[in-house]
């Protein structure tokens, strides 16, 4: 029987879409600044580090609120540990989804740190568009790493990355970036093809730096998103920072000055608009200003027209038609041009990339399903 209190069901949706429409573009509560913990400072001579736990953790999962109180370990790493018996909270062993209250004492035994990662060469096939005795350009398939990262397990973190297939290749890297990102001057996603320039020396990875840092690199890329955007062209200038709920995300909804949020700018070109048997589709051309974190996708998120494949920000898994299911495996992303003068020998260089073989594929697919419709 219905509780006397609840409303008909054909009106109980009108009354909560107004307030999820009021709300949904409002910047949610920022949670407690949860206080760093200098893990040097609590070892004991035998190797337990105790410590109690901030009032401020009270509601935080045990794995939470030591990944947030030790910033330099990872939640997957502190998870291991817990698991491992390693962690004690008020003397019992404990459990990753321990909920605190705050004040509980807390035992860690032994490093919660891992090993330092070093990079080592790899034999793995490196598309090498451009080299000469300073930089390199080289072509990134999608699913490749470009250096090595801090959430994984050991074997994971270490192989199959950019920076091992440069190793193999080339006899010298710049050092600047340290042992794990040599000749590393700028970044591409993980699920991202395209152009990403390599510095085989300090001096040219410090000016390449000064370079980037001065907006003085043309990066171009191409994406398919989602929907028909309203304008042919369009200047996307909201801040990103990392979004305070779903850590692997970024977000525009966080306010400029708000701690690691920062300045980033997007040119949006139309190139094509795609209406047909699996919905509508846009192939812009994209130039940035900045270099943030997942950017262009952050950016064309805030849009209302996600990348194409990817699910992360908004994208179907899949999307349907007369013939099936069409899906993309990896982010309808690609940076295909690169132009900026040579740090050393002050000659242009600019080159450009066609879309990979995947990305053209699905591009044919869309378009191809507007003979079905005919």
């Amino acid at each position: 029987m219905p509780s006397r209190h609840m409303l008909p069901k054909g009106k109980r949706r009108h009354t909560v879409k107004p307030e999820y429409r009021a709300t949904r573009d409002v910047e949610p509560e920022t949670p407690p600044v949860i206080p760093t913990i200098d893990l040097e400072d609590e070892i004991a001579e035998d190797g337990v580090r105790t410590f109690t736990a901030a009032a401020e953790a009270a509601g935080l999962r045990l794995d939470q609120y030591l990944a947030q109180a030790i910033p330099d370990v990872s939640r997957a790493r502190m998870q291991l540990l817990i698991e491992a018996g390693q962690v004690r909270v008020d003397g019992h062993a404990a459990k990753p989804k321990q909920k605190l209250k705050g004040g509980e004492a807390i035992e860690m035994e032994g490093s919660p740190a891992p090993p330092p990662l070093h990079a080592f060469a790899e034999d793995i096939p490196l598309d090498v568009v451009f080299e000469d005795k300073h930089l390199a350009i080289i072509n990134k398939p999608a699913g490749m790493m470009v250096h090595a990262g801090s959430g994984a397990t050991e074997d994971s973190r270490n192989a199959g990355t950019l920076v091992n297939a440069l190793l193999h290749h080339f006899n010298h890297l710049s050092v600047v970036g340290g042992d794990l990102r040599p000749g590393i001057v700028h970044r591409l996603d993980k699920m991202t093809s395209g152009l990403i320039v390599v510095a085989k020396d300090d001096s040219t990875h410090r000016k390449l730096g000064e370079m980037f840092s001065a907006r003085e690199v043309e990066k171009t890329y191409i994406a398919l998103v989602h929907g028909n955007l309203a304008k042919d062209e369009a200047t996307v200038d909201l801040p990103i920072g990392r979004d305070l709920v779903r850590r692997t995300r970024m977000t525009t909804r966080r306010a400029l000055g708000s701690e690691g949020v920062r300045h980033a700018v997007s040119h949006v070109k139309v190139l094509e608009r795609i209406a047909g048997a699996y919905g509508a589709f846009t192939l812009v051309e994209v130039r940035i200003e900045t270099g943030r974190t997942h950017q262009i996708r952050v950016h064309m998120q805030a849009l209302g027209h996600p990348v194409a494949g990817d699910t992360l920000y908004g994208a179907p898994h899949a999307v349907r038609g007369p013939k099936g299911e069409l899906q993309l495996d990896r982010n309808f992303l690609h940076a295909a041009h690169l132009k900026f003068t040579h740090p050393q020998t002050h000659r242009q260089v600019d080159f450009s990339i066609p879309l990979p073989v995947e990305l053209s594929a699905f591009l044919d697919d869309v378009r191809t399903a507007l003979q079905g419709v005919r």
